[in-house]
């Protein structure tokens, strides 16, 4: 019988949780070992991770007898949750609930939890700079997950939390560069001119919460805010440049023109660029590309992304 801790990833088929099951899966010598939650172990993404050695098991955090049962007998989990399922704040807040009530009565020795900024604490909602959402939210999917930090203290979950950002992917999925009517690749974000946007390689959460949970104890009750590299929009445009092996542009979309464009999701997507550039000192000062570096070496900057991305930037 193996004598590894058991590490239950929530979302293991996902961008997140999948990175986390990669990570320490790829350390052959691990103390660890992995336990895939999935609301379908089915699946052929679930069966994947099974013949690659990972334990999978259901866990619907809509029927919370199957979360208490997932992480029962594992030392530690990588929890997060995916807005973007439904859209809905509310939704999110019940699924944390029921995170919470599930590693607490499992007793779990260390939990990463993946979050954001609870961005009220910086704008609050009766502030008419940007509209309220959904009720109550600036940026329903960081304000969620922000209030729920308070959930796993109050539990007295022994928790490290991960806050994470923008990712780099963002760029192949709706926001990369567009030829122009002139000829010109130009990527257009709402960003206003000079205002640093921190990225992330979405594998970097993995890989980084994987390092947290080596790293033990001594993060416990932490924040880890983390990014692979702070960048304006032409340099962020630049780089693209470089690597497409043309010119990139770019073009800062006002914030109110982006929430009327109508596009999915707008108003939330135009709310938290909004969020970013109004409080980029605070947001991206609280990210420390050294430090971070110091915990992953592995922490891809956006060129190092780029090098094996940028042949998808304009697909579709």
């Amino acid at each position: 019988m193996s004598d590894k801790k058991i590490i239950a990833v929530a979302g293991a088929t996902g961008a997140q949780g999948g990175g986390v099951v990669r990570a320490i899966l790829a350390d052959s010598r691990a103390g660890f070992a992995v336990r895939a939650l999935t609301r379908n172990p089915d699946s052929p993404a679930a069966r994947e991770l099974a013949r690659f050695g990972a334990e999978v098991v259901r866990a619907d955090f809509h029927d919370e007898p199957t979360v208490h049962s997932a992480l029962k007998g594992a030392y530690g989990a990588f929890l997060v949750t995916n807005f973007w399922a439904h859209g809905s704040a509310a939704k999110e807040s019940e699924e944390i609930d029921v995170l919470v009530r599930a590693a607490d009565g499992a007793g779990l020795r260390h939990v990463v939890w993946s979050t954001l900024e609870d961005t009220r604490a910086f704008l609050p909602i009766d502030d008419d700079r940007m509209p309220v959402l959904q009720g109550k939210y600036n940026v329903p999917h960081f304000d969620a997950k922000g209030e729920g930090d308070e959930l796993f203290r109050k539990a007295h979950v022994p928790t490290t939390f991960l806050r994470t950002t923008y990712f780099f992917q963002g760029f192949l999925q709706g926001l990369g560069p567009v030829r122009a009517e002139d000829g010109v690749l130009t990527l257009s974000l709402p960003l206003e001119d000079g205002k640093l946007l921190a990225g992330v390689d979405v594998a970097d959460i993995g890989r980084t919460a994987y390092a947290i949970l080596k790293a033990g104890e001594r993060y416990i009750g932490k924040t880890v805010s983390l990014a692979g590299d702070h960048l304006t929009g032409a340099q962020y445009a630049e780089k693209m440049s470089a690597a497409l092996g043309e010119p990139v542009r770019f073009q800062p979309v006002p914030y109110d023109v982006f929430r009327a464009l109508g596009i999915p999701a707008g108003e939330e997507i135009g709310n938290m660029f909004q969020f970013y550039g109004d409080f980029d000192q605070q947001f991206t000062g609280a990210r420390d590309l050294d430090q971070l570096r110091q915990l992953n070496p592995e922490l891809k900057n956006f060129e190092a992304w780029l090098a094996g991305n940028a042949r998808n930037l304009l697909v579709g």
